[in-house]
């Protein structure tokens, strides 16, 4: 599946209806090009997550991948369990996780250049200096040292704004899994940044 070219949205305008986004995945025959609005609701939230994760050209075929593996199960999500949002991160999460590798590399390849490949607007809901302490030599370093479970919950709540809820749900973990390992991976960020951590964002946004 060739990936279109991704328009960039703001996170306001990516975020709208969860029951209209629930529809257009659903019920295509009834929304013609409705999967398609899908597609440009969240497709760039999902790539730029990617893209810092695994570099620019990765996560073209992450996205890609992403919405093909979605059309594919649309009739398996249950709007019951959650939102689209956080099932696509999900989704996206397992492909990502087949390039773990390439992942830990691209850290290792910040930590030395402090050069973020993405460029990163202001999250909505997120502080600015997450994105900025997020290209720092130190940070990328201890994110290239922690479990992938711990990374996970991470950066879905420091860089995608997502609750607990939505992580517990694009994992498929308890809430209380979600917490415990946003404790471990915090305190080891924290340790490894002499006691400062640049991922922490309001507790308002992290708990929903």
């Amino acid at each position: 599946m060739k990936e279109p070219h991704v328009r960039a949205l703001s996170r306001t305008e990516g975020r709208r209806d969860p029951a209209e986004d629930a529809a257009l995945l659903q019920e295509p025959q009834a929304h013609p090009g409705g999967f398609a609005e899908l597609y440009d609701r969240h497709a760039p939230d999902i790539h730029r997550y990617a893209a810092r994760r695994l570099g620019v050209g990765p996560a073209d075929d992450v996205v890609a991948e992403t919405f093909l593996v979605a059309f594919h199960r649309r009739h398996r999500f249950d709007p019951a369990k959650g939102e689209v949002r956080p099932w696509l991160y999900g989704i996206a999460g397992n492909l990502i996780a087949k390039h773990r590798r390439l992942e830990v590399m691209q850290y290792r390849v910040l930590s030395k250049t402090a050069v973020d490949p993405v460029a990163v607007d202001c999250h909505d809901r997120a502080d600015s200096r997450v994105a900025a302490a997020a290209v720092t030599r130190q940070l990328a370093a201890a994110l290239a040292h922690l479990s992938k479970g711990d990374r996970d919950v991470l950066l879905l709540i420091a860089w995608e704004c997502l609750s607990y809820e939505e992580v517990a749900q694009a994992l498929e973990i308890p809430v209380g899994t979600v917490r415990s390992r946003l404790h471990r991976a915090r305190r080891k960020v924290q340790k490894a940044l002499g006691g400062v951590d640049p991922t922490a964002v309001r507790e308002e946004f992290a708990d929903g």
